[in-house]
């Protein structure tokens, strides 16, 4: 795919109206392609019309809830509907809840689990037809240093990108023959949208730190996130330039990792073993006996 190329295209963005996904769902409409970009928050949606109306960009905005069968079936309709195909599905919605295991509520391991994994299924199930029968597409998937490497209070993020990358890894050799590309976006810390949610959604754990078994935890997880975020210097755009590279690539990379906490992560967990790189987690949160 060539930028020349990249006028007849379309695109449907998951997620689209915070963060990583809004910034490519710029990007992309400002390269030309036709973007649909789709998220639940009105407030969001009418401030990306109104960018796009005010840059002339050919991006619009769909309400869209990956968790519900009838959104998504609705969502995919029209925009294939108006399109007439989908070129770039990016699967990008996802949420964040932060507890340790023991303490995180199964209705929100299940929360977590539903938008990060079942959503992605949901959504690429509804795509896919259009795409093998026409032999030609591309599915983005937004995972996360967190897909290969994980910290304590993240179990249930990080379960969900490593489940996220095991159904990408299985997606990719069975779409081979049909000429649809799965491709990995695994970022490390980039100030979004979804750190502030995540803490919002991580209140009924963190409000009272002081108390229970993982409180020191918390307390220092707490800081290890408020210096990373001081630290970060990528930014959504650097990510969505990325996501571009992936979809205009003659031969794009199975995986793409964004930031250079990534970058050293991968390399960490090929290198050293898992009591090594359990020491330098227990090191860098403290965890003592």
């Amino acid at each position: 795919m060539t930028g020349g190329a990249a006028k007849q295209k379309t695109a449907l963005i998951t997620g689209a109206t915070d963060g990583l996904g809004r910034a490519t769902a710029i990007l992309l409409a400002e390269r030309g392609y036709r973007v649909f970009a789709a998220g639940r928050s009105a407030e969001k949606r009418a401030q990306l019309d109104a960018l796009a109306r005010e840059k002339n960009l050919p991006l619009e905005t769909l309400v869209l809830d990956v968790c519900d069968d009838a959104s998504v079936q609705r969502v995919v309709s029209d925009v294939i509907g108006k399109a007439g195909a989908i070129d770039i599905l990016f699967n990008n919605a996802g949420v964040n809840f932060t507890a340790a295991v023991e303490d995180l509520r199964m209705e929100d391991w299940r929360r977590q689990f539903e938008t990060n994994f079942f959503g992605v299924v949901r959504v690429t199930q509804a795509v896919l037809p259009h795409m093998r029968e026409r032999k030609s597409g591309r599915i983005i998937m937004m995972s996360s240093v967190s897909g290969f490497v994980t910290v304590p209070t993240q179990g249930a993020y990080s379960s969900s990108k490593f489940a996220l990358e095991a159904m990408s890894n299985a997606l990719r050799l069975e779409l081979y023959p049909f000429n649809v590309q799965v491709i990995l976006i695994e970022p490390g810390y980039i100030v979004t949208g979804i750190q502030q949610a995540a803490m919002d959604l991580a209140k009924p754990y963190l409000e009272n730190p002081e108390k229970g078994p993982y409180a020191g935890l918390y307390t220092r997880f707490l800081k290890s996130m408020t210096g990373a975020r001081a630290q970060s210097k990528t930014t959504p755009e650097d990510c969505a330039r990325v996501v571009l590279k992936a979809i205009e690539s003659r031969n794009p990379k199975i995986r793409y990792t964004v930031t250079q906490l990534a970058v050293v992560a991968k390399w960490c967990k090929r290198l050293l073993s898992d009591s090594a790189v359990d020491a330098v987690f227990r090191r860098r949160f403290g965890i003592e006996k």
